[in-house]
């Protein structure tokens, strides 16, 4: 391909590429001018079709109706303000509309746009008031139709109330004169609504026909809620106050204290409640009434739970009553006899006043519980209060017994502790001389060359310890504390004096076995006589542990492992 060729195309593609730009800006532009134009025809439209015929067909249907001055008054209202839409309002859209043409066709883009907007706006603000127009009107001329359709459904309403009310006639014998005036009213008004309506007094008629409306509404209420109403207000409500009266009059006999449930008071207001919502009735009122009968029986159906709960806590009580009296003459005749005591016992056992002074606040206790107790059984006695409060004040009683009788129950095991100490300890002090009586008769059992030292030192000091167990034993008042730090040390030290002496043997014991057993090898081996021979010198001083580490040393020399034969043997 030869330059020149290079550039002619690719000069044809330049001129191919530029030629599509254009067009499609071309394109694009009158896609757009197109749309505005669109919008501008469719803001004529709708403000075309903001003053319809029927608007203009209503008002000749009103003008045909007018025959009084009230309804005249409304039709030259409406007048006023269709022709301020037709000749005012409408006309402005119509310039502003000619102005977006203007600036369309100046291409003033922006400025178009943003009156597009207000347009659009200010004709769906007129299309408001012209339907809103549209709809008062109609009030009127579409009245007759609607009217008939809702005074046909009242009819239908109404006979079916008529026909409940002859069907059931004496469920309704209360309220007969009542509901027949309200009869004759809704015939009165339905014959008004025929002569309002023969008349074009189209305003009258939707009085006449809301009139009817809330009758009607009213009546049924009535018919439906009437029976209810009699049914509670005569029969149920009045069985269950006669019932009532009669278990409240026969508790009261039996000694419940009921008071505090206003019975009477409460029967009396019931009896004015039903009364009021009777005359309520005669004048048709029936609003609430069932709601209120309704929470009287609940009212009553509660009582009879409030009867149960007073004899089911009177039994509760009745055993309260029984059980605290018991307790507490008990718990007194223990603690009064421990508060006799209280001085042999801080003497005997050493205590201060702070240690004992529990035993005085639990007799103050009881006291109290006791005065409480008598009180709440005066109050029985005297019908002051009903038995659930008895009860509650007896069960806070049983309380407060049970935490003192705990409180008194840990005084006897701490006071009883102290002479269960003393006694434990002259029974160990009996021990504790066997244990020495054992040591001393393990030392005479075996015929030690040489007694250790340190068994006459321990045997010194235990004897001296045990001398102090029984010094602190004879004393008045004992220091259990003191007495229980004797036995422990006398304890300690006789144990102490047991291990050494029979150790001492065990292991003299042992050594002498072992020299023994060693003699056999002595005359073969003089090593194993010498070794039995320092063996036999350290016998004889008393130093046996060493006795026997040399007479093991000499043996093992001819018979290795013989530690563990003679273990095995002295065991």
């Amino acid at each position: 391909m030869t330059r020149e060729t290079f550039l002619l195309i690719a000069v044809a593609y330049y001129l191919v590429t530029m030629v599509i730009v254009v067009v499609v800006l071309v394109l694009m532009n009158k896609r757009y001018k197109n749309t505005l134009t669109k919008e501008i025809n469719a803001l004529e439209r709708e403000k075309n079709l903001i003053i319809s015929s029927s608007i203009l067909s209503e008002l000749n249907k009103v003008e045909a109706l007018v025959n009084n001055n009230e309804l005249k008054k409304k039709y030259k209202n409406w007048q006023k303000r269709f022709e301020n839409i037709r000749d005012k309002e409408l006309p402005k859209i119509t310039d502003d509309i000619i102005e977006l043409q203007n600036d369309y066709n100046e291409k003033d883009y922006p400025k178009l746009k943003k009156g597009l907007a207000e347009v659009e706006m200010n004709i769906n603000y007129i299309k408001t008031k012209a339907d809103f127009l549209l709809d008062e009107i109609r009030e009127i001329t579409l009245s007759e139709e609607r009217n008939r359709e809702t005074i046909i459904k009242l009819k239908a309403d109404y006979r079916e109330i008529r026909n409940l009310y002859s069907n059931n006639e004496s469920d309704f014998a209360i309220i007969k004169t009542p509901i027949e005036l309200q009869f004759e009213n809704v015939d009165k008004l339905f014959s008004a609504f025929e002569i309002a309506m023969d008349q074009n007094e189209y305003l009258e008629v939707g009085k006449i026909v809301k009139a009817i409306d809330d009758v009607i509404g009213n009546l049924k209420i009535v018919i439906n809620e009437t029976k209810t109403i009699v049914n509670l207000g005569s029969v149920l409500i009045p069985k269950r106050i006669e019932d009532i009266s009669n278990i409240y009059h026969k508790m009261k006999l039996e000694g419940y204290n009921l008071d505090y449930l206003n019975i009477e008071y409460n029967i009396e207001e019931v009896n004015k409640k039903i009364q009021d919502i009777f005359s309520r009735l005669n004048v048709l009122n029936v609003v609430d009434s069932v709601f209120e009968l309704k929470t009287i029986m609940d009212y009553f159906d509660s009582l009879y739970n409030d009867f149960d709960k007073e004899k089911l806590t009177k039994n509760l009580y009745e055993d309260f009553k029984r059980s605290i009296l018991i307790k507490v003459t008990k718990l007194e005749k223990i603690n009064n006899e421990l508060y006799r005591k209280i001085d042999d016992i801080k003497y005997s056992y050493d205590l201060s006043d702070d240690e004992v002074l529990v035993i005085s606040e639990i007799k103050d206790e009881f006291n109290n519980i006791r005065e409480s107790y008598d009180h709440v059984v005066e109050l029985e006695r005297s019908k002051s209060l009903a038995y659930s409060r008895l009860y509650k004040e007896m069960e806070i009683l049983n309380n407060k017994l049970t935490k003192s009788e705990e409180k008194l129950n840990v005084a006897l095991r701490t006071l009883g502790s102290l002479k269960e100490d003393e006694i434990r300890a002259r029974d160990q002090l009996d021990e504790i001389k066997d244990i020495l009586s054992q040591a001393k008769e393990r030392v005479r059992s075996y015929k030690l060359p040489v007694i250790p030292k340190n068994y006459y030192v321990e045997l010194s000091e235990a004897t001296l310890a045990i001398n102090e167990m029984i010094k602190e034993l004879d004393k008045r008042p004992i220091s259990i504390k003191t007495l229980n730090l004797r036995v422990d040390t006398a304890r300690d030290l006789v144990l102490k004096v047991y291990n050494t002496i029979n150790e001492t043997v065990k292991t003299a014991k042992m050594a002498e076995t072992a020299i023994v057993y060693g003699n056999r090898y002595r005359v073969n081996n003089k090593e194993v006589d010498l070794g039995l021979t320092k063996a036999e010198n350290s016998f004889y001083k008393g130093n046996f542990k060493n006795s026997l580490e040399n007479a093991i040393n000499a043996i093992n020399v001819v018979e290795p492992g013989i530690h563990e034969r003679l273990l095995e043997e002295y065991k």
